[in-house]
This record gives structure tokens, sequence and C-alpha cells, in this order.
């Protein structure tokens, strides 16, 4: 199963990745109607803002994954192993909440948009946009429950992050 997950979060990444290329190619031509042709795109704008919206959405999923969203790493290193397990359990079911609330939400708004359209591309329906909420916290909420899984039995293990992370793009 962890295989699986694993070889699942490279798919994430991979189109996270791609999202980003999108994003790069879309803002670029863009700018080359613009300045170059001296005819504006009109809907190039309002599209780069939902791949960049995507884009967030699933790196948060890869860090979630990770293990390289903010946190407290300094001072849950100096507490003793029991504390900082009760700690961290406590931690994951408040993550596990905002995610249930993301996924939740983010189900009622998709539907709730169900068939307007964006602005500039008519043929964009804007549940397909929304639908990255529930998407991404269905997984970070699947990551989640793994997480916990792992510290309840004891054998909590570091995916992607055995030292915390100091931040440095050097690493």
């Amino acid at each position: 199963m962890e295989r699986f997950f694993r070889r699942f979060i490279d798919f994430v990444e991979w189109w996270a990745t791609l999202l980003l290329f999108l994003m790069v190619v879309l803002v670029c031509l863009g700018v080359f109607f613009r300045y170059v042709l001296d005819a504006s795109l009109a809907w190039y704008d309002e599209f780069a803002s939902y791949l960049l919206v995507w884009l967030t959405f699933y790196g948060a999923v890869s860090a979630s994954y990770h293990r390289r969203h903010i946190g407290f790493e300094t001072f849950i290193a100096r507490l003793m192993p029991a504390t900082r397990k009760r700690l961290e359990i406590v931690a994951e079911f408040l993550v596990l909440g905002f995610q249930t609330v993301l996924l939740y939400y983010g189900w009622l708004l998709t539907h709730k948009m169900g068939d307007e359209t964006a602005i500039s591309l008519v043929w964009v329906r804007m549940s397909w946009v929304y639908s990255v909420l529930p998407i991404t916290g269905g997984l970070m909420l699947l990551i989640s429950v793994q997480r916990l899984l792992h510290l309840a039995g004891g054998n909590d293990q570091r995916k992607g992050a055995e030292a915390p992370w100091s931040g440095s793009s050097s690493e």
C-alpha cells in the first residue's frame, strides 16, 4: 500500500510540475501577444490565475506528504519523546479537521457553482476550477490518516524529512 501511495504522490508532483510549466508558457504567451504583437489576449490572465491556484493546492499535497509545511520542529525536538508523540497526534488531528473542512466545503462549493462558467472562457466551468478544493482536501486527508496510523502504531516514519528542514535553499 505504501508503494502505491508513494507512486500516487509522484503523479501529483508530476501534475504540479506540468501546471507550473503551463502557467509559465501561458504568461509568456500573454506577454508576447501584448507587447510584441500589440494584441492582448483577453483570457490568459484569468486562466493563469486558475493554474496558479491549482499549482498551490497540488503543491500543498506534496508538501504535506513530505512534511514540509510550517511547523515548530525546534520546539518539538526538545520535548520528551512521549510528550512529542502526544503533541504530534493532537496537531495531526487539528490538521485532519482542517482538511475535512476543505473537503466538505470544497465539495459544496463545487456543486453550487454547477454550470457557472469563467468570464473570459465560457467553455470552462467554474465547478472544474473549484474541484481542486475537494480533490486536494481529500488527498491531504488521506495523508493525515496515514500519518495518524503511523503515530498511533508507534512507528512514525518521517517521509522525506528525516531532519527538520531549515528553510535553506541549499538543502
